[in-house]
Parts: structure tokens; C-alpha cells; sequence
């Protein structure tokens, strides 16, 4: 087993640099026995201070390996998601293996490994809107945007997601878009409702 594999006990990172990250991620550097101060320092500007104070802190208590998924919260609420940099820089400051920092955030649903959209679309499928039509309106959005649940549109503008019940059954069919509700959806409603938030998106940008 190699260096980068083993659980440190002091300033020896356990983590391995996965080698290459998303488009737009900054890679930590691979782990030599010679580079773990250069190594640390990327992991810190990967999760900014008050992430890594906070894995220092863990590291000082008992069995820091148990607060992985604490830490792992705390990024995703920083970045909105779990990056292969923000992953790789967990699991050498926190100094536990990278295949288990990975593991843990691909086995939680609550953790997100891709970025969301700007803004969150939440079809209600709930059976009141079901029995009046949620599932052609899902449908439409579906073809409209090219994507399927839990996906993120390729503009990264829309991340499409099911809820059970929004708690509006009065108004079904429902679909909130951040936290803006539309009732009584109709599937030829979709195109226009998209394209508001796309003219926002524009006027953003």
C-alpha cells in the first residue's frame, strides 16, 4: 500500500489526488512523500478557511474519520455541491482515503456531486396533481429542457426535480421554480414559464 493510501498520523495526507476535475475546478496536487505542505496549502484554497478550521478542529478530536459526512456538509453548503477538487482537498486535510471521501458522497442522495442550475425547478407529483396531469407537465419539461430528474440543463441554468407534495393541492397542477409557485400548469404553459426565467438568467449575465 503507498504513502497517499495510508491514514496519516501527523502532517501525512491520506488522500490521492484523483489526477483531473471538472471544467472550472481547481486540482489539488498528487501527494509526494516531499510535497505535503504545498499539498495542504491547495487543499485550504480549494475549501477556504473557515472549512478547513473546521476539518482542523475535527482533526484535533477524537476519531476525526466519524465527522466525514459533517465536514461533507459544510462544503456543499460553501459550494452547492461536491466538486472531484473540493473531494480530493477533504480527504487530505481530514487525512482519510479518497475512495472513502468519494464513497460517502456517492452513497448519501443529499449530496450533490454535479452543480445545480440557477434556479431549482420542483414538479409536484404529489396525487392530486398527478390525477390532473403533473406527469404531462413533467413531461413537457422534460422535453423542453432535454433533461430527466435530478439533472442539470447544459446552460446550467435549470436542475429539474420531483417533490411528492408542495402542499398547494388546491392549485394542481403545481411546479415551483425557486420559490415562485405556478398553479393549474398546463404542458403548453411550460415553454413560456421557462422562458421568463431564461430572459432573467440573460439580464443576469
Amino acid at each position: 500500500m503507498s504513502t497517499s493510501e495510508k491514514m496519516g498520523t501527523g502532517s501525512e495526507p491520506t488522500g490521492a489526488n484523483h489526477g483531473k476535475t471538472a471544467a472550472g475546478e481547481v486540482p489539488v496536487p498528487i501527494f509526494s512523500p516531499d510535497n505535503w505542505e504545498q499539498v495542504a496549502t491547495a487543499a485550504r484554497t480549494v475549501l477556504g478557511d473557515s472549512i478547513s478550521e473546521f476539518i482542523a478542529a475535527c482533526r484535533r478530536g477524537p476519531q476525526p474519520e466519524s465527522q466525514l459526512i459533517a465536514v461533507l456538509h459544510e462544503v456543499q453548503g460553501r459550494f452547492g455541491y461536491l466538486g472531484e477538487s473540493q473531494l480530493d482537498a477533504v480527504a487530505q486535510l481530514l487525512q482519510v482515503p479518497a475512495a472513502k471521501v468519494a464513497g460517502v458522497a456517492s452513497f448519501y442522495h443529499f449530496f450533490r456531486l454535479k452543480p445545480r442550475g440557477r434556479f431549482i425547478i420542483n414538479v409536484c407529483l404529489g396525487t392530486a396533481c398527478y390525477v390532473k396531469g403533473a406527469d404531462r407537465v413533467a413531461q413537457k419539461l422534460i422535453d423542453e429542457l432535454g433533461i430527466t430528474w435530478g439533472e442539470t440543463s447544459s446552460d446550467g441554468i435549470f436542475t429539474l426535480e420531483a417533490a411528492r407534495c408542495l402542499g398547494t393541492c388546491g392549485l394542481a397542477p403545481v411546479l415551483m421554480v425557486g420559490e415562485q409557485v405556478h398553479a393549474n400548469v398546463t404542458p403548453d404553459e411550460v415553454p413560456i414559464i421557462l422562458e421568463k426565467y431564461l430572459k432573467v438568467a440573460r439580464e443576469e449575465r
